[in-house]
């Protein structure tokens, strides 16, 4: 049965005595792994994926043992003991200020065995916490389906990209996509299937855009996507993979003895440097273009001020 117990590394490189203070962790019901060498720390922080690292450096602050072996670790950042000498605390300091990490602290190196099980377990604690808060940040400001942004979150975004774009004059992108007979879908089959074929809808969105773009679900199979520092002509582009990408989502959805049919209407509109628009009108006008690409069949994307120059 596999353990969900933390293993404690305890990377003793100076053998001054931290493995015998250490030896009651396991009568505490944790898990250890002791190291005597950084080589050997290194190795053992990559392969045993460590819930907390203890680090007794041969350097005083250990800053270059400590990068060391953090850097192996495969999973990020996790708890940090730093050993260090009442007397010379400054370079321990240094060392933990700069780990921008998980909870770290310092351990006098003449501290007692209970010592240093009192601030093990206050480390692990402390990062159980952070996760649970992260955990619940994720889910406040991200669907849970798609993995997208929520409305709210969503729209602070855009109003993040947009005041830059204004201040800063440059160009931005503004995208909003719908499903198109996605209602027949739920009534053909179910909503379970429904719901599958939205989650693969939003890893295609996901999938089709730069790191640096902004995806929301703006609810049910309405999404929006801001493109920062992008020139109409660019968001086109965006807009052509996006409808491939929603298009490649039609085949065998589980439970569905039949090809599901997916496609998505798409409306756009750009921000050029020198307007004054709001949030408001820039959504309005795509919601627009994208009633436009409705009306014309769907599986499209119209850009707005091509329907001005149409006299639409």
């Amino acid at each position: 049965m596999q353990t969900h117990t933390p293993l404690i590394l305890i990377c003793d490189h100076r053998g001054a005595g931290l493995s015998e203070r250490m030896a009651g962790l396991e009568t505490a019901g944790l898990r250890v792994l002791i190291t005597r060498s950084l080589r050997e720390s290194r190795r053992a922080a990559a392969l045993e994926r460590p819930g907390l690292v203890v680090i007794d450096p041969l350097v005083e602050g250990g800053a270059a043992e400590t990068s060391g072996i953090l850097e192996a670790l495969p999973k990020g950042h996790v708890p940090l003991l730093l050993v260090a000498d009442h007397e010379r605390l400054d370079p321990a300091l240094e060392t933990i200020q700069q780990y921008d990490g998980a909870p770290a602290d310092i351990l006098h190196r003449r501290a007692s065995g209970q010592e240093a099980r009192l601030r093990i377990q206050r480390l692990l604690d402390d990062s159980r916490r952070e996760a649970d808060m992260d955990r619940l940040r994720q889910a406040a400001f991200y669907d849970e389906r798609t993995g997208l942004l929520r409305p709210r979150a969503f729209h602070e975004r855009l109003l993040q990209h947009l005041s830059a774009a204004l201040r800063h004059h440059h160009e931005l992108s503004f995208v909003l996509i719908d499903l198109d007979k996605f209602g027949q879908i739920n009534k053909r089959h179910d909503h379970v299937v429904g719901d599958r074929v939205i989650a693969k809808v939003g890893e295609a969105i996901r999938h089709a855009l730069r790191a640096e773009d902004v995806p929301g679900r703006l609810g049910g199979d309405e999404f929006a996507i801001v493109l920062p520092y992008t020139k109409k002509l660019d968001a086109a582009h965006v807009v052509v993979r996006l409808a491939d990408r929603i298009r490649a989502v039609t085949g065998r959805v589980d439970g569905v003895p039949e090809d599901v049919v997916v496609s998505a209407s798409i409306g756009f509109e750009s921000y050029d440097p020198g307007e004054q628009i709001s949030p408001e009108t820039l959504r309005a006008r795509a919601e627009t273009a994208l009633r436009e690409a409705k009306r014309l069949g769907g599986d499209r994307g119209v850009y707005y001020r091509s329907l001005a120059r149409r006299g639409s």
